[in-house]
């Protein structure tokens, strides 16, 4: 008897995943006989039993396209929000998984949808996920679909600012997207050339930054270029954030933990705009013109590079073959060369960043480029 699967892809969108998608479905139906259907907008489509079958027609022609043709959304199964209220609606998931017989449900997304999928593991269902976010912060693989084509969109974007940036002898600060891991900025920032790249991995001090500027202008250097991780930290900034992990570990009942949690929500609200006041402060600090440019959302526009069409490709088609082989309860990693089935409760709540003797630091330090440290 064949069998039948479900997709779904959650969080925000990510170049690759219709590649994925593809890979997944044709693997499925073509090697292995398998009925595939697409859930709509993440895990708030599976609730409400939203689908679109993903036969044959379905899947042409998607491979270069961005985006998601199942849309995507980022609510949570246990925190949906219905009528108003925030509501655990797993069981409704549960009961939509069981009234297609579904044999396995496939979750493309980040950190938090690795969380999501496995609380819909932990009720029994057979899970498989697929690491896919362009800040490459998935723990337990070695990279994510999405991050290569944002890494070739945000070096192109500080390429591109090279010349304004000499042509009016200005600071240009470039902020890239990374909320908590610096992969993309650092990438990015040494293949784009950028003098200066600060990430959350890394608190910096405004004033070294500063005397970095000011070093290349007394060496005869006209313009400089700062690559901002949209989460970096100064050291000031740090301070603060490590005195709230320690509140929150030592937080014992429900009404110590939401005043920790109010307090950090507080500081992520004051963050905002970070980059803005960092260019300002630096213009204070070097008498230098100060322009700011925030990628956003850019960087995850468009179509999927060939390095993420074929990553994309390979976990889809991988992913078909541990439903075969009934292996659930996983996430499918890369690992050097091949793909590996990680457990999922190794990945649950645990970040892929960047340790601070990693190579690509070594080479931005060999080469004079400052870190703000």
């Amino acid at each position: 008897m064949s069998k039948s699967i479900g997709i779904l892809t959650a969080g925000g969108d990510s170049p690759g995943l219709n590649a994925a998608i593809r890979g997944i479905g044709k693997a499925a139906q073509y090697s292995y006989n398998m009925q595939v259907i697409g859930f709509k907008d993440g895990f708030r489509g599976l609730m409400e039993n939203r689908i679109v079958r993903l036969d044959g027609n379905a899947l042409s022609g998607i491979l270069t396209i961005g985006g998601t043709l199942l849309g995507t959304s980022r609510d949570k199964p246990h925190k949906m929000p219905v009528g108003g209220k925030l509501l655990d609606m797993t069981d409704a998931m549960v009961d939509v998984y069981n009234k297609h017989h579904l044999d396995a449900l496939v979750c493309l997304g980040g950190g938090g949808t690795q969380k999501n999928a496995f609380r819909l593991a932990e009720k029994g269902l057979n899970i498989i996920t697929l690491p896919k976010t362009i800040d490459n912060d998935v723990a337990m693989t070695d990279v994510t679909f999405g991050f290569d084509t944002a890494l070739g969109i945000a070096t192109e974007a500080i390429d591109r600012l090279h010349s304004t940036a000499h042509s009016h002898h200005r600071i240009i600060v470039v902020e890239i997207m990374g909320h908590n891991a610096g992969w993309l900025a650092l990438g990015a920032g040494i293949a784009g050339g950028a003098d200066v790249i600060l990430i959350p991995e890394i608190p910096y001090d405004v004033k070294s930054v500063a005397e970095s500027v000011l070093r290349r202008s007394r060496a005869g250097k006209n313009f400089s270029i700062v690559a901002v991780a949209e989460g970096a930290v100064s050291q000031e900034d740090a301070k603060e954030l490590n005195e709230y992990e320690k509140l929150k570990d030592s937080a014992k009942n429900k009404e110590d933990k939401e005043k920790v949690k109010a307090k950090l929500d507080h500081f992520l609200a004051k963050h905002e705009g970070n980059t803005l006041r960092l260019s300002k402060k630096l213009e204070e600090l070097t008498r230098l013109e100060t322009r700011v440019t925030i990628l956003g959302y850019l960087q995850r526009g468009g179509a999927p590079s060939a390095a993420d069409r074929l990553l994309a490709t390979k976990l889809g088609t991988a992913c078909a073959n541990f439903i075969h082989k009934d292996k659930y309860k996983i996430m499918v990693a890369v690992r050097g060369d091949g793909v590996e089935a990680v457990p999922l409760e190794k990945v649950v709540g645990q970040k892929k960043l960047i340790p601070l003797d990693h190579s690509w630091i070594e080479s931005a330090k060999s080469i004079g480029i400052s870190l703000g440290d």
